[in-house]
């Protein structure tokens, strides 16, 4: 008899700490179940660049009119929502506002034109631990990481900068080639025909709350 109590004891309380386990288990799943709060505000992305010529490092700005965004994440916050975010832009989308109409037709071809699979730079938004932030980007057939510094306008607004060294993606004929074709106008006051590979990059997101 005593062992028949003991037994069903013990079975109580086994019952007892599997329901407690088990409550456990479902407050840690609730707790890291992350909401995604924030959405992109549709067509608000802006990319921009900042390219240099001459030895005297003379700045000549551009833009992309066009960027496809996919795969938007989700997080508490707006930079964690951000991670992971896919990007596509489509290089015929360039505009660098020349009133001659002349040098985007030249990007085109004799930079754009002699790198490989080069119809789109695609890449990769990432968030890394201390609210670092970077892309990988592909281009000329290669992938690598550019570092960005960011500022906040609000909550939902970010500037990302970062600077892009074509040297890291193999494109170092595409510079020689833009600037063969640009001899002149890339020729200072000592008279020598220079086009950097260093390249300024800027993005502007737009974010909103659900």
């Amino acid at each position: 008899m005593k062992n028949l109590k003991l037994i069903a004891l013990s079975l109580l309380l086994l019952a007892n700490f599997s329901c407690n386990n088990a409550n456990k288990s479902t407050e840690t799943e609730s707790e890291v179940v992350v909401e995604n709060n924030f959405s992109l505000v549709e067509d608000s992305t802006k990319v921009s660049f900042v390219a240099y010529k001459t030895t005297e490092k003379v700045p000549v700005g551009g833009q992309f009119t066009k960027i496809n965004i996919s795969n938007f994440g989700q997080g508490a916050t707006a930079l964690e929502a951000m991670n992971g975010t896919e990007f596509s832009i489509p290089v015929s989308s360039l505009f660098t506002n020349d009133a001659t109409g002349t040098r985007d037709p030249k990007i085109l071809e004799f930079f754009f034109g002699v790198m490989e699979n080069t119809e789109l730079i695609s890449g990769v938004f990432k968030v890394e631990g201390g609210n670092k932030c970077s892309i990988d980007v592909t281009l000329n057939g290669s992938t690598q990481n550019i570092p960005l510094e960011y500022s906040t306008v609000n909550d939902t607004q970010f500037i990302f900068d970062g600077v892009m060294d074509l040297e890291n993606w193999d494109a170092l004929d595409a510079v020689a080639s833009i600037n063969k074709a640009c001899e002149a106008l890339h020729t200072g006051k000592d008279g020598v025909s220079k086009t950097w590979s260093e390249v300024a990059v800027h993005a502007e997101v737009l974010l909103e709350k659900k």
